[in-house]
């Protein structure tokens, strides 16, 4: 379960409607970040909700523009991710066994190419305002695919600040992502994102 959670964060991100009047500038406000942003560091909680259970997961998150990003789950478990622009590396702590995937194969036009690729936006998504809720302006990302294998993400921004990106997918499954003490200029080299298996854990291709 902690493997699908961790990678439905990419295939997956986010949670349901908001209510209330979209107040204008959250798709300007998205676009500025996108163009601004060559980098981006911070914390997040996310909950994933399938009709079965519920999880919520805490970590960190780190992403060099274009394509570099390592996602690093602490609580409950521990799990990273590193994306190194050609593979994406899973290590899980308690297993003891690393999973590596093709890049593009794994995220194809997902919400982790958002954020880590700039020209992903335009090219995979229709944009519009999609209401506020607790002072958080959403944008609607439809995906231009109809084989996507999710419905829609939601991006939240307070300002022009990156707060909440959520998603539900094919199957029903939601999940939410909230942001905090985010860096949009983070000090990152593309070194911070090799990732070399520890000794002693399985390494498994997908």
């Amino acid at each position: 379960m902690k493997a699908h959670s961790a990678i439905r964060l990419f295939a997956a991100l986010g949670l349901s409607a908001a209510v209330g009047l979209a107040h204008a500038g959250a798709v300007d406000a998205l676009k500025k970040f996108n163009n601004d942003s060559d980098g981006l560091s911070g914390s997040f909680t996310q909950t994933v909700k399938s009709k079965k259970k519920t999880q919520t997961t805490h970590g960190s998150f780190q992403i060099l523009r274009p394509g570099l990003f390592k996602w690093e789950y602490t609580k409950p478990y521990k799990q990273t991710i590193v994306g190194d622009g050609q593979t994406i590396w899973l290590y899980d702590v308690d297993l003891a066994q690393v999973t590596k995937s093709s890049q593009n194969q794994a995220i194809g036009d997902s919400p982790a190419a958002i954020l880590s690729n700039k020209t992903a936006l335009d090219s995979s998504y229709t944009l519009k305002e999609d209401g506020s809720s607790e002072g958080i302006d959403y944008v609607l990302a439809t995906p231009k695919k109809n084989n996507a294998g999710y419905q829609f993400i939601r991006i939240g921004f307070k300002g022009d600040n990156l707060a909440a990106m959520q998603l539900k997918d094919s199957f029903g499954n939601q999940t939410s992502i909230s942001f905090s003490g985010l860096n949009t200029h983070p000090s990152l080299s593309r070194s911070q994102f090799r990732f070399t298996p520890p000794k002693g854990v399985d390494v498994l291709s997908n």
